[in-house]
């Protein structure tokens, strides 16, 4: 594994990480009016806490994707994963609450999770698949179920709609690192020209927007720790799934090797979920009418 890889990747989920809890802090407090609207962005823009959490965002998918341009799908998928861990040390700082046993579990399960799998997949590139029909039918799959979650999640709202949206945000933005995969593949071949005549950019943007309302609507909803654990788990499954689907990534694919994988994976949901309950989380939503200038107009 390249340290260059290992360092981009590390940084941008520190990147997002901090901002996922900053961006929760704002949105927490938006009017409820603006559920799955993009009108939610539109108010957003106005709270300089937000604008820095999509400040932090921003500059940790541009990390991610300098990784994702030097390293495989595969491997910094789960590295990205680790934002979790940078979103629990804000919050414990803010909420000045102890790791505790869960704390150290998590944070066991999820690192071990990560060396685990990348250990025993030795994650390297390959020949990509060349048929479209392969592309799309694996993006369609990813796509098709983040809209199943939608819709079931705009029934359920309160309940569960923030663990379904989180969820289909993270299958978007698995499918969007793919994209931005391909995308600067396409640059570095042939420069702007080749990269604005495909269509990967502008999937890479729809996606983007898509999952940044998906996201903002269920931090609105609910406390981080009912959706950034859902969103952090998706993310690198779908990416994974797209790496090794069409992108050309290789794993080890021996008895062994797919048994250390499969539990690795387990192991980073595990430790993802335990680390998302943890306390130091941000538990409840703030009065929306302390915020006025949230209120609808």
């Amino acid at each position: 594994m390249s340290v260059l890889v290992l360092a981009l990747a590390v940084s941008a989920a520190c990147c997002l990480g901090f901002g996922f809890v900053l961006q929760q802090a704002a949105a927490q407090r938006a009017p409820l009016g603006d559920f799955l609207s993009p009108r939610l962005l539109l108010d957003l823009m106005r709270v300089p806490t937000w604008l820095g959490g999509i400040a932090l965002m921003v500059a940790g998918m541009v990390l991610g994707a300098l990784a994702l341009g030097r390293g495989e799908v595969s491997l910094v998928e789960p590295l990205l994963a680790t934002n979790l861990l940078f979103a629990l040390a804000l919050s414990r700082r803010r909420t000045r609450q102890p790791l505790g046993r869960q704390g150290w579990t998590g944070l066991s399960l999820l690192a071990g999770g990560v060396t685990a799998f990348i250990v025993a997949g030795e994650p390297r590139g390959g020949t990509a698949v060349t048929d479209p029909l392969r592309h799309w039918l694996i993006i369609g799959v990813m796509v098709g179920l983040a809209l199943l979650l939608t819709t079931y999640a705009k029934r359920s709202r309160l309940s569960a709609g923030p663990v379904l949206l989180a969820l289909a945000a993270g299958l978007l933005y698995g499918v969007q690192d793919a994209l931005t995969r391909v995308s600067g593949e396409r640059f570095a071949d042939g420069g702007f020209t080749e990269l604005l005549t495909g269509w990967q950019p502008y999937g890479v943007l729809v996606l983007g927007v898509t999952g940044l309302v998906l996201v903002q609507s269920a931090f609105e909803t609910a406390p981080l720790r009912m959706s950034l654990p859902a969103l952090t788990a998706a993310q690198p499954l779908a990416g994974i799934a797209c790496g090794v689907g069409f992108l050309g990534d290789r794993l080890l694919t021996d008895t062994g090797a797919l048994a250390w994988e499969a539990a690795g994976l387990a192991a980073i949901v595990a430790g993802i979920v335990l680390l998302g309950l943890h306390p130091a989380m941000p538990r409840g939503t703030a009065p929306r009418e302390q915020v006025p200038d949230l209120q609808p107009r």
